[in-house]
């Protein structure tokens, strides 16, 4: 219990300090680059059936399979776990 009491008198400390104008050190996810190419030749899916699946437009992806764009944020982390669980985003996504 004092870890966690710990964590989190430290993240209200950041808060207040951010709030009041001081840098504070900050500490950020960045998901792995993928291969949408190869996730979705690995799925067996074509560029249509790919992005009607995970709701992508078809020429965001051709764009990303081109390496005219790469995927960033929320995409970037989608892709992620498709790449590592791909039933379980099917499932979800029903």
């Amino acid at each position: 219990m004092t870890r966690a009491f710990e964590s989190i008198a430290q993240g209200l400390q950041e808060a207040i300090e951010l709030k009041g104008g001081k840098q504070v050190a900050q500490r950020t996810q960045k998901p792995p680059h993928v291969d949408v190419a190869a996730i979705r030749h690995r799925l067996g899916l074509t560029q249509v059936e790919f992005a009607s699946k995970f709701c992508i437009s078809v020429a965001t992806l051709r764009h990303w399979e081109r390496g005219d764009r790469n995927p960033q944020g929320p995409a970037l982390t989608l892709l992620n776990v498709v790449a590592k669980e791909p039933q379980a985003v099917m499932r979800a996504l029903g």
